[in-house]
């Protein structure tokens, strides 16, 4: 169930809000004038949150090379890579 706090409490309580992202990786929604304003989350949950698109555009990419038949099978990369290393 998301964490849902009024803009007041950031000012206000900043140190329980930051506990709360901090312990359970979970983002808190802020409100402002009863609207959704915020998000705030800690920096390693962020950073986890990145990492995820960062793979999925990856995928993504994968996903089109292979529609688009612009991949080499895997023993070709690895014979090419073991040539170039020294013996």
């Amino acid at each position: 169930m998301p964490n849902i706090r009024p803009s007041s409490d950031f000012r206000n309580k900043y140190n329980e809000i930051s506990d709360f992202c901090h312990k359970y990786s979970e983002p808190i929604f802020i409100t402002k004038n009863g609207r959704g304003d915020l998000v705030v989350m800690s920096i390693e949950t962020y950073e986890k949150l990145v990492g995820k698109f960062e793979l999925y555009r990856l995928l993504d990419e994968g996903m089109e090379a292979l529609k688009n038949r612009k991949v080499v099978p895997a023993q070709n990369v690895f014979s090419k890579i073991e040539k170039g290393l020294p013996e």
